[in-house]
């Protein structure tokens, strides 16, 4: 039988689902794959040691690595290759191994893309304010202006890596798409938007809480959420409970799980079966 040996580098993934989404989907495909996680809290690595991790992993004969929070851009340096979507994003959230060769490539974007086009496809997109602008935060920016949003503006806990990401998608998409605002603004920005999307680890069993005041809130907007376990957060339970249209981080997670996949094994997913899986793995408590 057909193996394959992968695995997770992150902080606080312990609940993740993505070992059981995996593992699952290869079995419908009458494979062996094996989906560890490597967590950098209870390895005591620091993030700037994922380096290390991938190396590890390469010369133990992973297939292929999965990256989330906090290492997507500090992996990097560390790989021989960026395919071009990781190259332009600027962050990495899967790492293939291939005839000796560390390739990161970036599945979030497309993940969140065909969330959002499952669904919030019909919601305005004139404006659009977004929590975020790590790894992460990237993808989903580059997303929102490829399906068309008008304009994003960037809050981030770092003024500055706000401003980098959006004078890199002002290079990408033109004048006026992108533009970074401080936390002080935050009110005044969503008062005259037309959706919210959160990219930060708030709201993970990790690092629970909410990533803004509640009453910044209204009906008339929509929230997309990029956190998934939980799969309803503080946040999303807030905005539904106010009006808001909502989006969970579960469409995401299945979409870039699914894109990674395809790139572990060079299988085709199902991805109508996995996105079952995840209501069937949500179920249970983190």
């Amino acid at each position: 039988m057909t193996s394959y040996l992968t695995g997770l580098i992150g902080s606080g993934i312990g609940p993740s689902l993505s070992p059981a989404l995996h593992e699952r989907e290869a079995d419908r495909h009458g494979v062996r794959l094996i989906y560890r996680t490597l967590d950098i809290d209870v390895l005591g690595v620091a993030p700037e040691g994922v380096g290390e991790l991938v190396r590890a992993a390469h010369r133990l004969g992973f297939d292929g690595l999965n990256i989330t929070h906090p290492c997507k851009q500090l992996v990097i340096e560390h790989l021989d290759e960026l395919a071009p979507e990781a190259a332009e994003l600027g962050a990495v959230n899967t790492v293939v191994f291939r005839d000796g060769r560390a390739v990161g490539h970036n599945t979030d974007a497309t993940g969140f893309a065909q969330s959002f086009a499952r669904g919030l496809a019909d919601a305005p997109t004139g404006d659009v304010v977004q929590l975020g602008a790590g790894g992460a935060g990237a993808a989903v920016a580059h997303a929102l202006l490829n399906l068309g949003v008008d304009r994003v503006t960037l809050v981030d806990t770092d003024p500055a890596r706000a401003a980098t990401l959006a004078t890199a998608l002002t290079a990408r998409f033109g004048p006026g798409r992108a533009r970074p605002a401080p936390a002080g603004e935050l009110a005044e920005r969503l008062a005259a938007a037309d959706g919210l999307v959160h990219a930060t680890p708030t709201g993970m069993v990790a690092h629970p809480g909410l990533p803004l005041a509640v009453s910044l809130l209204r009906p008339g907007l929509w929230v997309a959420e990029v956190v998934y376990r939980p799969l309803e957060t503080e946040l999303l339970r807030e905005a539904r409970a106010i009006g808001c249209r909502t989006l969970d981080g579960g469409g995401m997670a299945v979409f870039q799980a699914a894109d990674a996949f395809r790139l572990f094994t060079g299988l085709e997913p199902h991805t109508g079966p996995m996105l079952a899986d995840l209501g069937d793995l949500a179920a249970f408590p983190a």
